[in-house]
């Protein structure tokens, strides 16, 4: 059995409906389990005061977890063309697995939600995967063989699976941004076999 670590950060909902659609991707794939993971919120707060379990969604992520994956789907919602606080505040702590090479060979691919088509969409998936590439991950897209890339009128690109939410954050997601976050978590399943 291979899992696939569904690691993300949704602040409105948007990336949890991603990662729940590359979920059913990963799981299409014989002999394939997806594990979804969220991280905390950063606050000036100090974190010895959060919960350690998140009201509602996913679980937290811990080290372990990440450290047993077979792949790594990483998703975040855009800030300014790059990835979130609270995810990129997690992998900032994640130099014990960078210094045993815990992750070096593993698949990974990355995902994103912003609320305008030209939202910074690619330059946040770039930026989720400089971490991947530190840890030595070998990183996959989408290719252009899945015709939803050349068809879509919203998000999806080679860097990976992406959505647009909407100014208010209500729009669902279209069939191709379905599609395109099925397809990744498929190919990350397939991947993590092969390997």
């Amino acid at each position: 059995m291979k899992t696939v670590l569904i690691l993300y950060y949704s602040r409105h909902g948007s990336v949890a409906k991603m990662a729940q659609q590359l979920a059913r991707g990963v799981e299409s794939v014989p002999d394939s389990v997806a594990i979804l993971r969220t991280v905390p919120e950063v606050s000036e707060i100090c974190e010895a005061v959060a919960d350690s379990i998140p009201d509602n969604g996913a679980p937290y992520v811990t080290l372990d977890e990440l450290k047993a994956c077979d792949a790594l789907a990483l998703g975040s919602p855009g800030r300014f063309g790059n990835m979130a606080a609270p995810l990129k505040h997690f992998l900032e702590k994640t130099s014990s697995l960078w210094l045993s090479g815990s992750l070096v060979g593993k698949p990974a691919g990355v995902f994103t939600s912003t609320s305008s088509l030209h939202g910074g969409q690619e330059s946040t998936l770039l930026s989720m995967m400089l971490p991947l590439l530190h840890h030595g991950m070998l990183i996959t897209g989408l290719p252009y063989a899945e015709a939803d890339l050349i068809s879509t009128q919203s998000g999806g690109t080679p860097y990976g699976p992406s959505h647009v939410a909407g100014s208010d954050n209500s729009r669902p997601l279209t069939d191709e941004e379905r599609r395109l976050c099925s397809a990744l978590g498929k190919r990350l399943a397939q991947l993590a076999h092969k390997l």
